[in-house]
């Protein structure tokens, strides 16, 4: 007796059951926020860069930007070193000659001395050394207002303030006393100095002073205080002094000292435009 196999389970439609196998693993689905932003970014970069390449060439004009200007600065600084070298022989040449005008003989040498010690003695009388001793000092100021804040009624604003004419006769008063030397603030008065008045303040050599004025002069006291008693401008100042309530007021003192004075002496004087026709 032959046996037979046993035959195959078969389903309804004659199907096999499916056999139970592993699927692969799909892969890994990117981030839909990281797409988005690689999708847009990297145009946004390529545009921007394109501009600023664009707005670099249109800047420079077509030029190198970044050409260094070291070469046109060392050049610089040589030809100035040049100047100041050349500048510098041009010095001691002119040194050279100086010298060699003065000479070395005795008789140059004795004339040089004259002259100099001429001019050191001159230098004294026209204010340009300091001097000292026995001396005046006198104060010029404005009108001040009284206790309650007025000034007098009847006075007009120019009867309140110092004038030009003011302290041009406390100076000319001074210097016919024999002053030997006479200082205004802390400048020293010489034959070109022309004290000025503008409105309320001075002028002097430049410079600008307000009130109270100070005038100091070295020389003898009682012959300064005389001519200052003497002269009909500064009698007339002490007339508004009263009157107006204007400051005057002189004080000896032992010993004064006034300054040398420092700036340049420029001597302007008329010169003939022409043939003259005599």
């Amino acid at each position: 007796m032959v046996q037979m196999p046993p035959e195959p389970n078969v389903g309804p439609a004659g199907e096999t059951p499916p056999t139970e196998t592993a699927a692969p693993a799909a892969p890994a689905r990117a981030p839909a926020g990281r797409r988005s932003a690689w999708r847009f970014g990297v145009p946004l970069v390529c545009l921007a860069a394109g501009l600023l390449l664009a707005a670099t060439h249109g800047v420079s004009g077509g030029d190198e930007i970044r050409r260094s200007d070291a070469p046109r600065l060392v050049d610089l600084v040589r030809e100035t070193q040049q100047s100041v070298d050349r500048l510098g022989a041009e010095r001691d040449q002119m040194s050279a000659a100086v010298d060699g005008h003065h000479g070395d003989s005795p008789g140059t040498d004795a004339a040089l001395t004259a002259i100099t010690d001429r001019s050191a003695a001159l230098a004294v009388d026209a204010g340009l050394d300091p001097v000292k001793g026995p001396g005046l000092v006198v104060t010029l100021n404005d009108a001040q207002r009284d206790a309650e804040g007025r000034f007098p009624r009847d006075a007009s604003p120019d009867d309140l303030v110092v004038h030009q004419q003011d302290i041009q006769g406390v100076l000319n008063a001074l210097w016919s006393a024999g002053a030997e030397g006479v200082q205004m603030q802390d400048q020293r008065i010489i034959a070109t100095s022309a004290p000025r008045c503008v409105g309320n303040t001075l002028l002097l050599n430049g410079r600008t002073y307000s009130p109270p004025y100070v005038i100091t002069a070295v020389g003898d006291t009682a012959a300064m205080q005389a001519a200052l008693s003497a002269s009909p401008l500064v009698s007339l100042y002490k007339q508004y002094v009263v009157r107006f309530g204007l400051g005057y007021t002189e004080e000896p003192r032992a010993e004064v000292e006034l300054v040398g004075h420092s700036e340049p002496v420029r001597m302007q004087y008329a010169k003939p435009i022409g043939p003259l026709g005599y």
